[in-house]
């Protein structure tokens, strides 16, 4: 009973708003704003606003809410369970019996240990006030600028 007659109030209100600014001459706005003051009475009219009051004092909808949010969030869970493990049960199955057992190629069978031809260098560390620009610098070279 409250909500219908403040949706009446604001629907009126907004009509006078409306009828204010066609009489300024603004007509494309006042056909806007009669257009949204219309909505709460359409509403009303409806019966969306007695289903809303009714479903925000009822403590079996707001069950059903979160119900609804649980299971939201297990499809959330499952989904991205299923994107880590790389897709459903079906493909890592194909994935795997078509996989074969050599991870690196045939002639890789040991891992080279030796040190390469040339040593690694490392840059001679460069004074504080340097190094803050030789980074600016490098991409502006980079760009040709």
């Amino acid at each position: 009973m409250i909500a219908e007659t403040v949706c009446s109030a604001v629907s009126a209100a907004g009509l006078g708003i409306a009828a204010v600014t066609a009489y300024r001459k603004r007509l494309l706005a006042a056909a806007r704003i009669a257009a949204y003051a219309l909505v709460p009475l359409g509403l009303v009219m409806t019966g969306v606003v007695d289903w809303l009051a009714d479903t925000a004092f009822s403590p079996t909808a707001w069950a059903g809410f979160g119900l609804l949010g649980l299971s939201w969030a297990l499809f959330a869970t499952t989904r991205t369970v299923e994107r880590r493990r790389g897709g459903t049960r079906k493909e890592r199955r194909a994935a795997r019996a078509g996989a074969r057992p050599e991870a690196v190629a045939p002639g890789a069978s040991a891992p080279s240990l030796g040190q390469g031809s040339r040593p690694a260098a490392r840059p001679a560390p460069a004074s504080r006030g340097e190094d803050d620009f030789s980074d600016i610098e490098a991409i502006l070279k980079k760009h040709g600028i």
